[in-house]
């Protein structure tokens, strides 16, 4: 891994990983639809437009930049995704095996990042397995089941390095909420800092697990720079950090925030896909195949998210 093509570098996972990248050393570019700017701190290196479903045009980016490893963080979340399941099934699977094909000729390896979606009722929800059934109710869902099975596919059929994560619910203060079932974990931080209250559309007693964005970075850059000869999950791998309710985060921001009030008004849409979700998950595969080991606990994260905020906004916390 030396030369990198962040694709989604302005999203939620990209806004970060591109700069971790680059101080690590890594040549890193960073892909963008072209639709909005990118920020200051992506565009002070390398940037290319990139439409993962336009192979001639991503094969050029490649060439020119002789890119070894890609990062396709390109993906609609899973609340969005149910009011655009075309546009989510076109970027989740078509896009996916797009790159895929482009990874077999080019020999490059390739990093799609997986998720808690692709499990369903069904599946057990306490310390899920890292093998089991994997049925899910949405379309996000069936995309990310889809990106794993194509990701093994090419990797057994054709030697494309291809791995994943199944990562959780993020929780971090650089971009604002993007549509995710999980995403109140987010909001919630903004709303008690800005209004020291938040309505929540996730019932209490729903838990989910989570994970803070320095983890979720590094549980990606761990993982593909691990040797793939120690690997058996390449797609995917459970990853845990997290596992808590509303009520739970609440409690954690009262620490800090004494008046903090919490109410409820449950979104039906949002509740039925959280309920579908697992409570927490056994990521044993990981810990052994490749050392993974979270470090941030709830309130650990509550502080940093609550004094980041505090300096955006210009309030205390």
């Amino acid at each position: 891994m030396k030369n990198i093509l962040v694709i989604g570098s302005a999203g939620q996972i990209g806004s970060e990983l591109v700069p971790a990248l680059r101080e690590k050393g890594y040549f890193v570019v960073a892909g963008t639809s072209g639709r909005t700017p990118l920020p200051a701190h992506l565009a002070d290196g390398p940037t290319a437009i990139v439409n993962l479903l336009d192979h001639d045009a991503l094969l050029g980016t490649v060439d020119r930049f002789r890119v070894d490893t890609v990062f396709n963080l390109a993906a609609i979340l899973s609340a969005t995704a149910e009011s655009k399941p075309l546009a989510a099934w076109d970027v989740g699977v078509n896009g996916v095996l797009n790159l895929l094909e482009l990874a077999r000729d080019r020999r490059l390896s390739v990093f799609t990042p997986s998720s808690i979606g692709v499990f369903g009722p069904e599946t057990p929800h306490a310390a899920t397995p890292q093998d089991t059934v994997c049925r899910p109710r949405t379309m996000y869902g069936i995309t990310k089941v889809a990106g794993e099975l194509l990701s093994d596919y090419y990797r057994n059929k054709y030697g494309v390095d291809a791995r994943s994560l199944r990562y959780p619910g993020l929780i971090s203060y650089v971009t604002p909420p993007g549509g995710g079932t999980t995403d109140y974990a987010v909001d919630i931080y903004w709303k008690a800092v800005q209004n020291g209250a938040y309505e929540c559309p996730i019932a209490a007693g729903t838990f989910m697990p989570m994970m803070f964005m320095p983890d979720a970075l590094r549980a990606a850059v761990e993982l593909m720079e691990a040797d793939a000869s120690h690997l058996r999950h390449f797609n995917s791998f459970n990853v845990h950090a997290l596992s808590f309710d509303p009520e739970a985060l609440a409690a954690s921001i009262r620490r800090r925030l004494p008046d903090f009030r919490l109410s409820y008004k449950v979104n039906p849409l949002l509740q039925d896909i959280a309920e579908s979700w697992p409570d927490a998950l056994d990521d044993t595969a990981a810990r052994s195949e490749w050392g993974w080991r979270p470090q941030y606990g709830l309130d650990a994260m509550t502080d940093i998210m609550l004094d980041e905020i505090a300096k955006r906004i210009g309030k205390n916390a």
